[in-house]
This record gives C-alpha cells, structure tokens and sequence, in this order.
C-alpha cells in the first residue's frame, strides 16, 4: 500500500478540523477527496505530505511514518498545493531547476526538466518567466513541480484550477496517465473531473469521512432515481420486464415505451439488450439516467 491512514485527527484549540479518519490507498488507484470547504480536505492532504504535523493518529506513505521519518516521506510525495506557490521573478526552467536541486537529482536534472515541460505542455511558454504566465500555465509549473522527482504518491489540491476546456482536457489524460502507476490523491470541487478521472471516492464533512467506495458502487447504493427509459418497436409485457434482474420498478409510457427503475443501471442495460434479442423485439431507443457525483455529494453533506 502507499498510503495508510489511521485514525488521524488535527486540532485547532477546540476545533477539530480533522476527526479520526482512516483509510487506505494502494498504488494505481486515482482517488477523488471530496467535501464542503472547510470539511477538512487541505488538512488532511497537509498531514500526510508533513506539512502539518497531525494532532493524533498515524499517516504513513510508503512504510515511512510523516512525523518519524518525514524526509523519507516527501522524497516519496508530489504535492500540488491549492494555492500553487510559485516563484514569480524565475523563469521557468531556472525554476525547475532549483526544484530538482532541492530533491537531488545530479545528473538527470536536465534530462527530468525536459520530460516534465513537455508531459504538461510547457514548451511553448517554457523561456517565459513564471510572472508572465496566465493561471493555467502557472497550474501546469506546479504540476510539473510536482512531478520532477517522479514521486510514487501525488497530491493534487485543486489541480485544475483555472485551465480552459483544451487544457483541461490535457491535464486529464496526464493525471490518467500517471495513476497507472503511482497513487494520486485529487481534490476538486468539479465533480465531472472526478467521474472522467478517479476509480474510487472519499467524501469528508465536518472531519468525519462519510463515504468511501468506488463511484460505481457510491451510485448503487444511493442511487433511487436511476432509470432506463426504453421503448420497443411491438408490444412488451409489463410482468416481463419486472422480472429483469435489477430491475425495481416499471413505470409505463407512451406507445410501447417504459421507464424501468434501478440501482443499477449498466446491469439492467445488458439485461434489456438480452431481453430483447431473446424475445425477438426491436429496441427503438434506450437512454439511461444515472443520479451524478454532484447530487449523491450534496445527499451527503448537506
């Protein structure tokens, strides 16, 4: 595992921002850490870079403890923080530069430097300084920041603040790219980022994690309001369709079409698409309707 979260907490006088939380994530997954402002997001990401040191509990990365050996951990940790401090007066390779001289790197820095312009699509502003850049090129000097080192652990708070759709779109595939073999924590308040990118979700409010699953199963379980709206070329039984495994409730349309209920709507498309083949019966349009990220976060933390 590269990340072991167990029952961390950080206080602030009275406050607890932090509560206890646990979890664990293993190399080659991309999570999405979700929550509310304020629910304890940056803290928890904070504690396990080293960069707060926690008030109870224990974060290890890569087997090394945050507290006991944080060296060892940030040798081993990416981080892009929300609020990306850069050096404003320093061009960008000079940057780059002094980044991979802080993490060592001798011989291959120039080789690294290189990889990284070109892997977060630096090259056309890479002889600017950072000051001159436009937020979105600012956001890819600090995700290459992150990547110099080539660290077995990303952290990414908020990481595509301020790209446009082109960008977006780049960083995306980049990110994707990169959780075949690393672990990525992303933090984001645009959800459609976490569906196109993360394989799993952790939802925190108020210090407490209130979900953890992956977002499959996050829309089985919440998910009352999915549906498939299908209608068929000649007439279909009722009792036919209720027997579908999967299948909740059948809501009758116009003509021959149906609104069928379920909580999960992948396994009663390919039951419908059997159904149909079996019984001799054309299927003149089928459309799905899957509760979003974005309702089931705002069932959970509202």
């Amino acid at each position: 595992m590269s990340i072991q979260v167990t029952q961390l907490s950080k206080t602030y006088g009275e406050q607890k921002a932090v509560d206890n939380i646990s979890f664990t994530l293993n190399k080659g997954e991309i999570v999405g850490f979700l929550g509310p402002n304020g629910a304890g997001k940056s803290t928890t990401m904070k504690m396990i870079t080293g960069y707060l040191p926690p008030s109870g509990g224990q974060a290890l990365v890569s087997g090394y403890d945050v507290t006991k050996a944080p060296l060892e951990v940030r040798k081993r940790v990416g981080y892009l923080p929300e609020s990306n401090p850069l050096y404003y007066d320093m061009y960008i390779r000079e940057f780059l530069s002094f980044v991979a001289n802080v993490h060592q790197l001798g011989n291959t820095t120039q080789e690294r430097i290189r990889e990284v312009i070109s892997l977060t699509g630096l090259e056309p502003e890479s002889k600017k300084k950072i000051g001159a850049l436009s937020k979105g090129y600012k956001q890819r000097v600090g995700l290459a920041q992150a990547l110099l080192h080539d660290p077995e652990v990303l952290i990414l708070d908020e990481p595509t603040s301020g790209l446009d759709p082109n960008q977006l779109a780049d960083i995306r595939q980049v990110i994707k790219s990169l959780g075949s073999n690393k672990t990525v924590i992303l933090s984001t308040h645009i959800m459609q980022e976490v569906e196109a990118m993360c394989s799993r979700v952790i939802i925190i409010n108020k210090g407490h994690i209130i979900a953890d699953d992956t977002l499959q199963n996050l829309q089985q379980q919440r998910d009352g309001k999915g549906y498939i709206q299908v209608s068929f070329g000649e007439p279909v039984n009722a009792t036919d369709l209720e027997q579908l495994a999967g299948v909740t409730k059948v809501v009758p349309g116009d003509a021959n079409s149906w609104q069928l209920f379920t909580a999960n709507v992948d396994e009663v498309r390919k039951n419908l698409l059997q159904f149909a083949l079996i019984n001799n019966r054309n299927i003149l349009s089928l459309q799905s309707n899957s509760q979003s990220l974005e309702a089931i976060f705002r069932q959970l933390t509202k």
